[in-house]
């Protein structure tokens, strides 16, 4: 509904706690209005318009579900996804080692955890600031996330 909280993903980690959630779509004019004296919340996934609120009932499903204990097949990794901790994930790479000259940088292949963590926290905070620096305001910056970003600032300013 245009008129819900905005869905994020705080409020997806909100839901995945409740024992069940019941979704009502709303099809081209919405439901009727007496729904609202049975519901506690209403959710929007933005600011557009779609003919149903099937495909938002999806998004939200699917965002909800994954949160829920083993319906991931690896718990960590949701803990990497953008957003968990209020930054953009980290570029992704997989094989061969280079396509169309495009390499894979080499930290990733050198088997050292420590420098390969720091180099994928250095790029969140790096597609964060320069993709979405709004999020940079609520993130949840430790203090080496904050000389990281000093490090990109010094960088940028040169």
């Amino acid at each position: 509904s245009p008129k819900g909280r905005k869905f994020t993903q705080e409020v997806a980690e909100e839901f995945s706690k409740k024992s069940h959630l019941v979704l009502i779509c709303g099809h081209y004019e919405g439901v009727d209005t007496r729904v609202e004296y049975f519901v506690d919340d209403e959710i929007s996934i933005g600011d557009f318009i779609l003919t149903g609120g099937e495909a938002a009932a999806l998004c939200i499903i699917d965002t909800v579900a994954r949160l829920i204990p083993e319906v991931v097949g690896k718990p960590e990794s949701i803990k990497e996804e953008s957003f968990s901790d209020g930054l953009l994930e980290y570029p992704q790479y997989t094989r061969p080692r280079e396509y169309v000259g495009i390499k894979v940088p080499e930290v990733l292949l050198s088997g050292h955890h420590k420098n390969i963590a720091r180099w994928r926290r250095y790029q969140s905070i790096l597609r964060t600031l320069l993709l979405r620096p709004d999020l940079l305001l609520k993130a949840k910056l430790t203090e080496e996330d904050k000389k990281i970003l000093k490090e990109i600032c010094e960088k940028i300013l040169k």
